[in-house]
């Protein structure tokens, strides 16, 4: 067995892949389970979709690799910008395979655009600058694109929740699968292949936007389609057996999610009102820029978003900034949070790195210290790590220097970190807001715990993302630069070659940052 074949479920639950197999609703699954092993697999801190599937690809933790979330903070400035896939700093499993010599098909995988030159056949995942669609640009070789254009992303908007948006949205995103599925196996049966890997994304929209239906313990449960997010299941359970099938006996199979899910509660959490009222930061009045932004957000319809920010890039960067910098007296501001549900953190204003940091050098550590107690302390924070508890490499100074992990009510509920200058810190959510949305408090958050299921073999014990990728390479028996993960089957082949360090990043143009805001923004993750 000389090939390898990995099915990437975003967000898979494995609470739910128990419980739907043991009922025999998902029944490939099930099989792959009888065949090898079900494993639970530990995500990176936080389960965060772009430095998870880096992970997993690198078999490196994000200090390593370099990817930390969809953006990074520009050195010296209070401005973001994009990553995109130059910024990784380790080598990806089709990398090193295709250097080998084997011929792989990569379809998906989030966080790689712009493609790899690979030995084989590349579609980017969902960060690529343009809405919903291929184009050439996400296809290595980019003559290819013909043949692939059926693969699809976020083809709706799921930021302004209506009454209709969930009946109109689950069709949508079961047509997806099958579109996804048919790339997939067309593929596999007219291309040679050591190594294919596809991700889909479907469990994880429908359980952002449709838990609170499914769950009837859920504080936010209200009548609506309880099953959507097992139709979804078991249409993507369909896919893997009809991939896994076409495939043929001579394979080894891993079908992996980046992290877990479950429900969220009722309890919104204001990380820098919080910091206000501490007096780590100080709010100041907005500009004109992030005014003009969340007009046009609510104003602009969809399919007119992306033309007015590149026509106006200039504009559109400046108000993308502010939307997280804007609002804050840097003058009087020791500490101060991005706010993100998916990524709750804390970033140090920082005398020597920061335009107007506040925070000598020499008080850093002490400043750290006393911000994680107290942090810790405060109800929906279950641990405040020091990015370099976490994470380790050349790297670890891209991650916020404070990351938190979100707490879970009495409940088993999250807590939702969303973004509010001024008032409360802890808030209860209104009703008319249970649904949620993104960057509105979703009704589905991510868990730190997702799914690995491996066959033939029979592992045992816990699984982390990073073993996946020196679990490829020692089964096909190419040597690969020192990993974090172990294989899980076999001992790893031995590189005699230096670690990887990676080659420069290339930054997005003005107009594709603007293409990926707009991206972003569609998907949910930015304001």
């Amino acid at each position: 067995m000389r090939r390898f074949l990995i099915i990437g479920l975003d967000g898979a639950e494995p609470s739910l892949i128990e419980r739907w197999m043991m009922e025999g609703r998902l029944p490939a699954l099930a099989r792959l389970r009888e065949r090898g092993s079900f494993l639970r697999c530990d995500s990176t801190v936080p389960p965060a979709t772009f430095p998870a599937w880096t992970t997993c690809v690198t078999g490196v933790n994000p200090g390593r690799h370099g990817i930390f979330d969809f953006t990074e903070v520009v050195p010296g400035a209070n401005r973001l910008r994009f990553v995109n896939s130059t910024f990784r700093q380790a080598p990806p499993l089709w990398s090193l395979l295709s250097e080998a010599g084997k011929r792989v098909v990569v379809l998906g995988v989030p966080g790689t655009y712009p493609p790899d030159p690979v030995n084989g056949i590349m579609v980017s995942g969902f960060d690529s600058p343009v809405a919903s669609t291929l184009d050439a640009s996400f296809v290595y070789p980019p003559d290819r694109f013909g043949e692939v254009r059926r693969w699809r992303f976020g083809d709706f908007q799921e930021s302004h929740i209506d009454a209709d948006w969930h009946d109109r949205s689950l069709p949508k995103l079961l047509d997806r699968i099958a579109d996804k599925e048919a790339v997939a196996l067309d593929l596999m049966n007219r291309e040679p292949w050591d190594f294919f890997m596809a991700v889909f994304g479907e469990s994880d929209t429908v359980s952002h936007h449709f838990w609170m239906f499914h769950d009837p313990d859920s504080p936010r449960h209200q009548p609506g389609p309880a099953d959507a997010i097992r139709q979804v299941y078991e249409r993507l359970d369909a896919a893997v057996g009809r991939v896994v099938g076409a495939a043929g006996d001579d394979k080894a199979v891993a079908v992996v999610s980046d992290h877990g899910f479950g429900g969220a509660g009722t309890m919104v959490a204001h990380i820098n009102n919080w910091l206000a009222e501490q007096g780590y930061l100080t709010f100041a009045p907005r500009d004109g820029e992030s005014l003009l932004k969340r007009l046009a957000l609510a104003t602009v319809p969809q399919r007119f978003r992306g033309p007015l920010f590149r026509r106006f890039e200039g504009l559109a960067a400046r108000a993308e900034s502010q939307s997280r910098f804007g609002g804050t007296d840097w003058s009087r501001t020791r500490a101060w949070s991005e706010e993100l549900n998916y990524f709750p953190s804390v970033r140090i204003n920082l005398q020597g790195r920061d335009p107007d940091g506040q925070v000598a050098q020499e008080s850093y550590e002490t400043v750290c210290r006393e911000l994680c107690a107290a942090l810790e302390d405060w109800a929906p924070v279950a641990k405040a790590w020091r990015r370099d508890e976490l994470y380790h490499g050349p790297h670890v100074a891209r991650a916020p220097d404070i990351i938190l992990e979100p707490a879970l009510d009495e409940q088993g509920y999250a807590y939702s970190f969303l973004r509010r200058r001024g008032g409360p810190a802890l808030r209860p959510l209104l009703p008319d807001a249970y649904v949620g949305g993104k960057e509105k408090g979703m009704n589905g958050t991510h868990r730190p715990e997702g799914v690995l299921l491996l066959a033939p073999a029979t592992p045992a014990g816990h699984a982390r993302l990073e073993d996946l990728a020196p679990t490829v390479l020692a089964h096909l028996g190419v040597a690969a630069p020192p990993m974090d993960g172990v294989s899980l089957w076999s001992p790893p082949a031995s590189s005699p070659d230096a670690p990887h360090t990676g080659g420069p990043s290339r930054a997005y143009t003005p107009e594709q940052d603007e293409l990926v805001a707009q991206r972003l923004r569609a998907l949910g993750y930015m304001e």
